[in-house]
């Protein structure tokens, strides 16, 4: 008798994973888990809804869409995001991270799907500070691990403050705990000239001082995982949708 109520509910079960999807995998395709510091306005940031958004994650949602895969996000610190990537904690890290050569040696990256350069962002009141060799003798504000802390520690004699988080950057400069912040431009953008707590206080100043590409780290020899994103962003850029979601996130 047992035997038969067992493989009956054996039949049921397969038969509703036929028809409704109950797979790892799901009808979906495959589920990759990807991190991101949702603290990066407007490419990834928590809204007044708690849910995660920003330019970067419609995109890989977007890719995803493409190409038959799920994205599930999960709000990682900075600060070790990488270390948990080469833990296997998550399948990828898509928040605004730069494409560099001491990056590669440890992750693999996506194709670029945009280009960004570093920029200061300074108090309204602040003048003939366009370059950021003006600071030495100063404290320059940035997020810990980022390109911006990178290049600013190029230069010894300014004062490199780190911080877990942009916009804690952002707040001490406000009230001139710092005499600058370094950071990506549309990060930049977002604070100084859309954000109605700052853009009365601060302003950019010069232009992009370097020349950057944002990709989607994966495991280093992760190809499966490589393979399905890039296919997705190939889809996403042929039917211009990166363009449409440049127009809504960062202009």
């Amino acid at each position: 008798m047992k035997k038969g109520i067992i493989l009956l509910l054996m039949i049921s079960v397969a038969s509703f994973c036929v028809f409704s999807g109950c797979s790892k995998e799901q009808a979906s395709g495959k589920i990759i888990s990807v991190a991101t510091d949702a603290t990066w306005p407007p490419m990834e940031y928590v809204d007044e809804n708690k849910k995660i958004v920003g330019f970067d994650i419609d995109l890989l949602n977007a890719a995803a869409k493409e190409g038959g895969f799920t994205v599930e996000f999960k709000n990682t610190a900075w600060d070790g995001i990488f270390a948990g990537l080469g833990a296997g904690k998550y399948d990828a890290v898509c928040s605004s991270v730069t494409i560099t050569d001491d990056r590669k040696k440890t992750m693999d990256f996506s194709v670029p799907y945009v280009s960004i350069g570093q920029t200061i962002v300074v108090k309204k009141e602040t003048t003939g500070m366009e370059e950021l060799s003006k600071f030495e003798g100063k404290k320059v504000g940035a997020q810990i691990g980022t390109t911006g802390a990178i290049e600013i520690a190029k230069n010894k004699n300014i004062t490199l403050k780190t911080y877990d988080e942009i916009g804690l950057a952002i707040e001490d400069l406000a009230k001139g705990r710092i005499e600058a912040v370094v950071c990506d431009n549309p990060i930049a953008a977002n604070y100084a000239l859309l954000n109605p707590k700052y853009k009365a206080l601060l302003k950019i100043v010069g232009e992009p001082f370097t020349t950057e590409e944002y990709g989607i780290a994966v495991k280093k020899g992760n190809k499966e995982v490589l393979d399905m994103v890039n296919a997705g962003l190939a889809k996403v850029k042929e039917k211009g949708i990166d363009k449409e979601l440049e127009k809504k996130w960062l202009r």
